[in-house]
């Protein structure tokens, strides 16, 4: 069969996406069991009637306290893990010796371990599963893990219900809610096959805080927005396409979004944005999505996200293995859109704007060559070195533009920038860098508390040197036959000096933007990372001001 002309930005409108995304489940908060007697206060709380259509009941366990004083030998090679609350109560109703079946799994209340509970073969009124969920020393961190954990346990499921976080403070219910959100993510697929099961389409938990429900949910649907965008393959995800998702964002969310097409890109002089997108047959595009709260003054934070909807590495081109995870290289500019629409939802008073500088660095006639001298936004000429660091060409347009046109009070910009990053700071941390000690410990107490961890490193003004050029303003890379190193660090040199003396942070996402398996609240592909740590610093900012 011969298919048709594949449409381009030039040649006609962009195709319609094969890809199905899928959907959030439903949450619900039932009423409190009681502490005593685990007994729901109203409603049938771990009772449900088979009319209910609860196939999963879900109770949470902790490891024994340390010197608790074992009896004898066994248990304290194998202590037995102690139950929350109604724990004890569904044990009873399943008929099951819970710490005998946990001895021999070598189940001891760890975050994130499954003990699953068959009801006997005469009890038809009873769920098909209780779960036993490790909860571990019921922090923030170990409540992700077992909301992720029970979420992998429960794919398919049609309604969840469970005593998790019931008597837990709102911030420590959130995680948890967050956690079985994020871990039961599926990515877009496309295809005839049968797809893998999806999350459980109903949780319910009794004793959940509606404020921290909403909080998690509204974060979580952020978090899979960012991944959906950037796990989408790159013959879909084009610049235009990406841009017509903001657009319909902006629809829904009731935010302002503007989109500079090549024209008035060139008319405008954006020419890192021009010179990167030039080899493609998708031109590049810059989008601009703002939130503008109700009320007076109030603090403006831009959000630039690096978006190369695929990185060849142009003339410079990248070895085959290293492109298969190109893909991603919008990590960024998907974050920071998703974050603009999660501050909508949450109402935070603060205004946010997101710049999305997008553009797929291509091999073509047109493109751009190493030593070619390209002029950007504030007129500051850059010599290339190398086709292959396009990212900080387009995130110079965009700074320099945010930082000239918009009266930002904080710029921050997020981007899969630098294997550098990734090298030493590994898959779990972004590398952080700035201009302003203030904002770096905000961004710093956000990521420890919302899961997305960074770690601060040094911006030597002492390497500026290694960017000097003899025929341009600036080099963007430094020169090979250096071989000076500190590649993280020299990348954030070239970024300052298009911020305008604006406080600014540069949060390099090269590592934690992608992982290679399932591993706690993040799945295989796209994590999202980003979106938990600005929504937690914004709504810290908010609070503040």
């Amino acid at each position: 069969m011969q298919l048709p002309p594949k449409p381009s930005d030039r040649t006609g409108s962009a195709p319609a996406s094969p890809y199905i995304t899928a959907s959030l489940p439903g949450v619900t908060a039932l009423a409190a069991l009681n502490a005593r007697t685990g007994k729901a206060e109203s409603g049938s709380g771990l009772h449900p009637v088979p009319a209910e259509g609860v196939d999963v009941l879900a109770v949470a366990m902790t490891p024994a306290p340390a010197g608790s004083g074992p009896e004898d030998a066994d248990e304290a090679a194998n202590p037995v893990p102690q139950p929350r609350r109604g724990a004890v109560e569904a044990a009873l109703r399943y008929g099951a010796d819970i710490a005998d079946r946990a001895r021999s799994a070598k189940v001891t209340g760890r975050a994130g371990e499954i003990l699953v509970i068959e009801p006997p073969r005469d009890a038809a009124d009873l769920p098909g599963k209780l779960i036993y969920v490790g909860a571990g020393d019921v922090s923030e961190p170990a409540l992700r893990r077992a909301g992720a954990a029970l979420a992998r346990a429960t794919m398919g499921a049609k309604r969840v219900r469970g005593s998790v976080v019931d008597g837990l403070k709102p911030s420590a219910q959130e995680a948890f809610l967050e956690g079985f959100l994020l871990g039961g993510y599926r990515p877009p697929r496309a295809g005839i096959t049968e797809p893998p099961a999806p999350i459980a389409a109903h949780l319910e938990l009794t004793g959940l805080d509606a404020a921290a429900a909403e909080r998690a949910t509204v974060t979580a649907q952020a978090v899979w927005i960012a991944r959906d965008l950037t796990n989408t393959p790159a013959e879909t995800a084009t610049p235009d396409w990406m841009a017509e998702q903001a657009r319909a964002i902006a629809g829904r969310s009731g935010l302002t979004v503007r989109v500079r097409g090549e024209f008035e890109l060139r008319a405008e002089g954006f020419g890192g944005l021009l010179a990167v997108g030039g080899g493609s047959e998708h031109p590049p595009r810059l989008v601009e999505a703002t939130y503008q709260p109700d009320g007076g003054d109030v603090p403006h934070v831009v959000l630039v996200g690096k978006g190369i909807t695929f990185d060849s590495g142009g003339i410079s081109l990248k070895p085959r293995d290293a492109m298969m995870t190109m893909k991603t290289d919008m990590a960024g500019a998907a974050a920071v859109l998703a974050v603009a629409e999660a501050a909508a939802a949450l109402k935070l008073p603060v205004k946010v704007t997101a710049v999305l500088a997008l553009a797929e660095n291509a091999i073509g006639a047109a493109s751009y060559r190493p030593a070619d001298v390209v002029t950007t936004y504030n007129g500051t000429t850059v010599e290339v070195g190398n086709t292959d660091a396009e990212g900080r060409m387009v995130l110079a347009d965009a700074m320099a533009y945010a930082a000239a046109e918009l009266a930002p009070d904080v710029l921050v910009d997020v981007a899969t920038l630098t294997g550098a990053a990734a090298l030493g700071l590994g898959m779990h941390h972004a590398a952080l860098f700035g201009n302003a000690p203030g904002l770096l410990t905000r961004l710093e107490a956000a990521g420890k508390a919302s899961g997305d961890a960074v770690w601060q490193l040094p911006l030597v003004a002492e390497y500026g040197f290694v960017l000097d050029s003899d025929i341009a303003d600036v080099s963007h890379i430094a020169p090979v036959q250096a071989k000076f190193g500190a590649g993280a660090i020299v990348a954030a040199l070239f970024l300052e000096k298009f911020t305008g003396g604006v406080p600014w942070a540069h949060i390099d996402i090269a590592g934690p933007a992608r992982a290679n398996k399932d591993s706690r609240e993040l799945t295989k592909g796209a994590t999202g990372f980003g979106v938990r740590l600005l929504l937690s610093y914004l709504a810290g900012l908010g609070r503040t001001a």
